[in-house]
């Protein structure tokens, strides 16, 4: 690709917008050439809006420093500069929708971390090794919006990352039912501990929103295009608990599962193995190698050893064993904010890219 895609960066200064410049940093097909956010940063440049808030264990990438960031409300104005965009805005719910769908009526594709559009029935949310079939309502939204070019594609929750993938690869066998309980890290709203003190050596049973998320996004995943919109899937049936444990970066899961079909060890293992979509095949830039990985140690995945695998973008696996109640447990671990986050709406980007839907305006 001899020239690179213009990228804006909606809610640049947010520990989101900070990790998809932090990943961006010499990015074979994409170049961050726009920050935007609110109007209390608009005017200075990225390094004095962010300030002392710069979350990222690496330094601020010296392209960004003097970036002076937008207003995200001027709609018009930053989507004259760049290509399409990532959204990682802090607003409320309403608020999002609009503006997100503001941006792509300027003819500007919108890659979004955000939640807001994950239920609207004609706007994808992908994890790019599950169903990127999903990509096909995107005709059936330009429809609704006007557009030629423009639309809103989603990446799904972060916590549903550890154990979705898994049980996608062993959907032959037929779950039915699963019990997941979700460790989650302080990263995962928006903290360090620097932020957030009283995490230290705490955990507290509740995340607003959480469980509802991950009981009913995988299903949305594993649905079928009908009509220019998506119909989620009826089964698996979920139920999740979600935790907010002492952990910077890492969602853990803890997962029981019933099958319909009984599967051997050897079986689920060897579907783990093979996993892998067309991310790999097409060797997107951000896709991991090997998507999912089984570690056979007792001890193991864990956040200290495992959390970073294929740069946080794979997933992994361990503890599978047979369950006096249920079928089949095993433990799963995921980065949050890089293949949960940022670094899941790339590859979703880098997928569009690759299949024709981002290009250059």
């Amino acid at each position: 690709m001899d020239k690179k895609l213009r990228v804006g960066i909606l809610g640049g200064t947010g520990m989101v917008g900070q990790r998809f410049i932090a990943l961006l940093e010499n990015h074979p097909w994409f170049e961050v050439t726009t920050i935007a956010a609110s109007p209390r940063s608009a005017g200075k440049t990225y390094e004095e809006a962010v300030g002392g808030r710069w979350k990222m264990t690496t330094p601020m990438p010296e392209a960004v420093k003097k970036l002076v960031v937008m207003n995200v409300n001027e709609v018009e104005k930053v989507a004259s500069r760049v290509d399409f965009v990532f959204s990682a805005v802090d607003m409320t719910k309403d608020e999002i929708k609009k503006i997100e769908e503001e941006y792509a009526k300027t003819e500007t594709p919108v890659v979004s971390n955000n939640s807001a559009h994950r239920w609207t029935p004609d706007v994808p949310m992908m994890v790019p090794e599950i169903n990127p079939e999903h990509m096909e309502v995107i005709d059936a939204q330009k429809k609704r919006l006007g557009t030629t070019r423009g639309f809103v594609a989603v990446k799904p929750n972060c916590s549903i990352q550890s154990y979705a993938p898994v049980l996608t690869a062993w959907m032959e066998f037929e779950p039915y039912e699963v019990v997941a309980t979700t460790y989650q890290a302080i990263s995962g709203a928006g903290k360090t501990f620097a932020d957030w003190p009283e995490m230290e050596g705490n955990i507290i049973p509740y995340i607003g929103g959480e469980e509802e998320k991950s009981e009913k996004e995988p299903l949305r995943i594993w649905g079928k295009v009908e009509n220019g919109a998506i119909v989620p899937a009826k089964s698996p049936v979920i139920t999740c608990q979600c935790i907010r444990v002492p952990v910077l970066n890492g969602h853990t899961a803890a997962v029981f599962v019933k099958f319909g079909k009984k599967p051997t060890k050897e079986q689920l293992l060897r579907k783990l193995e093979e996993f892998r979509g067309i991310p790999q095949e097409l060797s997107l830039p951000s896709a991991p190698t090997k998507f999912i990985q089984y570690l056979e140690e007792d001890n193991r995945p864990q956040v200290a050893l495992d959390v970073d695998y294929e740069k946080g973008m794979g997933i992994s696996v361990g503890r599978l064993r047979e369950d006096t109640v249920y079928d089949w447990k095993f433990v799963g671990l995921s980065h949050n904010t890089v293949r949960g986050a940022a670094g899941g709406a790339i590859l979703c980007a880098e997928l569009l890219k690759a299949k024709g839907y981002i290009t250059q305006k």
